[in-house]
């Protein structure tokens, strides 16, 4: 009787002070965390970026110079690496609509909560991005971006035929271009309103036969992390907003493992079949945020079909909400 409280006092001892294991969900218990591994994985991931994007540069600043589409297969090629190097996993579902056969290029628009929006939809789509000009003016990214041969907005009366005329050339020339409508990033909870003036862009005039690009709504949202599904409180891991810098933001993400991204593709859409901008507005930003919704709420995703609203009649107004098929 009286060894058996002995036993249990020897088992508690080595006890004290032990670390227990950190989930990847960034918690930790009550006596502590293995930070070590975990900031190992960071510095790793990030040598790894560094190490990968240096010769990159080097490869993409040559092939910029050459005509043809060397140039955006790199680039996406980058893009799709660097997922692999930060531990994200990326799932399509749907398919990237091309350039037509008679030379519609292609505008995909999409939600946009992080700047993982970038490498996710870069290393996915033939398409360079429009970005707001402060990107410009960022270390190191300014220089990715440039070879990515993005296309900088300023957002103000100003400049907007200049940007128009750039979008306008870039088109023409073949290019994709991806838009993010909401004009800056958000918590991922939700799609904020779309700025009908940011699809401008969808009445250029760029094929031969002077019609418009296509429109391809996209609905992007971070599903997964440690391969269990994300919830409210582990989505805003993911998001970047506010006053956040690229920085701390990569050195909370990467520590996590199991990461992953859902890209879904809808219909792409004519803008010429709509009457007003704001009709193709409307009806691109719901089959986003619907495709969002649905992502996040763990249902079976399925790529939308957004018809434009019918014809007004005499009288009356025409509907902006688009009809889902």
């Amino acid at each position: 009787m009286k060894a058996a409280p002995r036993r249990l006092r020897a088992t508690r001892r080595p006890l004290i002070g032990t670390a227990l294991p950190a989930g990847d969900d960034g918690t930790l218990s009550a006596l502590g965390g293995r930070r070590r591994p975990r900031r190992l994985r960071v510095i790793r991931r990030a040598t790894q970026v560094a190490l990968w994007t240096l010769p990159a540069v080097a490869i993409q600043a040559i092939l910029i110079l050459l005509p043809g589409q060397p140039k955006v297969a790199f680039a996406r090629f980058y893009w799709a690496v660097m997922c692999r190097l930060i531990g994200m996993d990326v799932r399509v579902i749907g398919q990237a609509a091309k350039t037509t056969a008679d030379g519609r290029p292609v505008v995909y628009v999409s939600n946009h909560s992080s700047w993982l929006d970038i490498p996710v939809l870069g290393g996915q789509l033939d398409a360079a991005f429009i970005a707001k000009e402060d990107v410009a003016r960022w270390p190191v990214i300014s220089t990715i971006a440039k070879l990515g041969r993005t296309v900088y907005v300023r957002r103000t009366r100003g400049s907007t035929a200049r940007e128009r005329d750039e979008m306008r050339r870039r088109l023409a020339q073949g290019d994709n271009l991806v838009l993010f409508p909401e004009g800056t990033t958000s918590d991922g909870s939700r799609v904020l309103p779309f700025r009908s003036a940011f699809l401008s862009i969808a009445e250029l005039p760029v094929s031969a036969a002077g019609l418009p690009p296509l429109v391809q709504p996209v609905s992007v949202v971070y599903d997964r992390l440690a391969g269990l599904p994300t919830g409210r409180a582990s989505r805003p891991l993911f998001a970047w907003y506010g006053d956040m810098d690229i920085g701390s933001h990569f050195w909370r993400l990467a520590q996590h493992r199991g990461l992953r991204a859902t890209v879904l593709l809808h219909t792409p859409l004519d803008p010429t079949a709509f009457p007003s901008r704001k009709a193709l507005a409307a009806a691109v930003w719901s089959a986003v945020a619907d495709g969002a919704a649905t992502l996040r709420q763990n249902r079976t995703p399925r790529p939308l079909t957004a018809a434009p609203p019918p014809a007004a009649r005499p009288g009356e107004s025409t509907a902006t909400d688009p009809v889902f098929a």
